[in-house]
């Protein structure tokens, strides 16, 4: 059966779309409160079984760049079939997989799936009108951060029905049938990049970031001020510089560092590394925190299905604050909403290292945080598509999400190296531990509102390639 000619209705288009990138952001949350149970059944280590999401962030840092320019030069809608066909068979994989190797090269062939953010939202500029697309971007972005978190909710209910296998098999199933969807109904994208990958710009980029990433991901393990940590960071330092180097003086790069130097995406991205870190931190830890043993004299003692389930509040909330985002944008420009929702995080870090007693507080605190998310993760990404052009549209998204990651494991390591600093003789953290974590979590959402505060006022680029920069030659939109 071949691929249909007629345009597939927006939501039709939009249902597909959501689906597979949100299945993604579940992936990579749904692991995370259940290590335990994973190193029991496996029968592994504490520090070997942090590589199953180790692995998992370090292959998305290298291909959601990597896949997105694929994506903009080959069709956007291919690379997404091809980016939930790794899904697939990283979920496979994770399923029948006999041991923990096994299971941390099946989140490596998973992380090839990361291209699903970047492809969405360049399919989404392409197919849908100026007059929808930023509405669509908008919640686009808050199904992702809401999938993110929807995995930590629905972690404990999965693993206690079907097993820690369970994480793997039922989004498998739905993958399944949304990679067929995908192929049918996605239009062939109508705005391509000629060109070539750079491999040398490609070895660079994955250096980097592979040296980088390991280095805080293991941090709070080795020791910030371990040999091997700076060694990893002295590597990524001097690999960037050879990849920024080569990227300038070629004349077909991986990522344009012309449109990386434009000032609405370089500020942008600054945000969205502060602001990722942050999410991250609260994502991991205050589930860790409700599920504190009263004995400690603070925590709840919650179980991770009662841990998740205080987090659906904020679920709600970014859910709904991103939706409605896009169709603010003509009151409160993106500008206006990436500083607000970098406000929200700032009065929500600073409530929790306050008031964090009883679980109405945990509930307030994460809500208004799930505003800010829904606002700032719309209002990044809209103004990124919005500011380069069509053919730079998945390279530039999926740098942009990479910073997020980024942002995200230095928050997490950072927030981790802070917390269990000081353990008690029970080895359970200290309070003091939570409270100066969100401190700092606090001072870094104040960074990021300054950061926003610097984006310049935003101008709408054409689908033609007007950014700043030159357009490449673009296949021409079919009638």
């Amino acid at each position: 059966m071949a691929r249909t000619t007629t345009r597939t209705p927006y939501r039709i288009t939009f249902a597909v779309l959501a689906a597979g990138a949100g299945f993604f952001a579940m992936l990579q949350s749904l692991v995370s409160p259940v290590l335990s149970t994973i190193q029991h059944d496996l029968h592994t280590s504490q520090n070997t079984v942090t590589w199953v999401l180790t692995a998992y962030l370090l292959s998305a840092s290298v291909f959601t760049p990597i896949l997105g320019r694929i994506g903009d030069m080959v069709g956007k809608e291919r690379m997404f079939v091809v980016s939930l066909v790794a899904l697939i068979a990283g979920c496979l994989l994770a399923v029948i997989a006999p041991n923990i190797g096994v299971l941390i090269v099946a989140r490596i062939v998973q992380g090839v799936g990361g291209a699903v953010f970047p492809l969405s939202f360049g399919i989404i500029r392409d197919e849908f009108p100026a007059a929808r697309s930023t509405a669509a971007i908008g919640a686009m972005s808050a199904l992702l951060a809401a999938g993110g978190g929807l995995g930590t909710v629905l972690a404990g209910p999965i693993v206690g029905a079907f097993g820690y296998r369970g994480l793997f098999w039922i989004p498998m199933v739905v993958l399944i049938a949304t990679a067929v969807a995908a192929h049918f109904l996605i239009p062939k994208s109508p705005i391509r990049t000629p060109g070539r990958i750079n491999w040398l710009a490609t070895v660079l980029l994955s250096g980097w970031l592979v040296a980088l990433m390991l280095a805080v991901s293991k941090a709070p393990a080795w020791g910030w001020t371990s040999g091997r940590v700076l060694g990893l960071l002295l590597v990524a330092v001097l690999v960037l510089a050879s990849w920024v180097i080569t990227e300038t003086r070629s004349t077909n790069p991986l990522v344009d560092m012309r449109v990386m130097r434009l000032p609405t995406v370089w500020t942008t991205n600054l945000v969205a590394l502060l602001f990722g870190a942050g999410m991250f931190a609260i994502l991991a830890f205050l589930p860790q925190f409700v599920q504190t043993p009263t004995v400690a004299g603070y925590g709840f003692g919650a179980s991770v299905t009662e841990a998740g389930l205080l987090l659906v509040p904020m679920l709600v909330a970014m859910f709904l604050t991103g939706i409605v985002s896009g169709r603010m944008e003509r009151i409160l420009s993106g500008k206006a909403q990436l500083a607000a929702g970098s406000a929200f995080s700032v009065v929500s870090c600073a409530l929790l290292a306050v008031a964090h007693d009883a679980r109405w507080q945990i509930v307030v605190a994460s809500s208004v945080f799930g505003v800010g998310i829904g606002l700032a993760y719309a209002s990044m990404t809209n103004l990124i598509v919005q500011n380069v052009s069509a053919a730079q549209t998945g390279v530039a998204a999926g740098m942009n999400a990479n910073i997020r990651t980024i942002g995200g494991s230095i928050g997490a390591a950072v927030m981790s190296s802070i917390v269990t600093g000081h353990l008690r003789p029970d080895g359970l953290p200290y309070e003091s531990g939570f409270t100066h974590g969100f401190e700092m979590l606090t001072v870094t959402s104040l960074a990021a509102v300054v950061a926003a505060l610097v984006v310049p006022a935003v101008r709408r680029a054409s689908r033609t390639g007007e950014s700043g920069v030159a357009p490449a030659p673009l296949v021409a939109r079919r009638p």
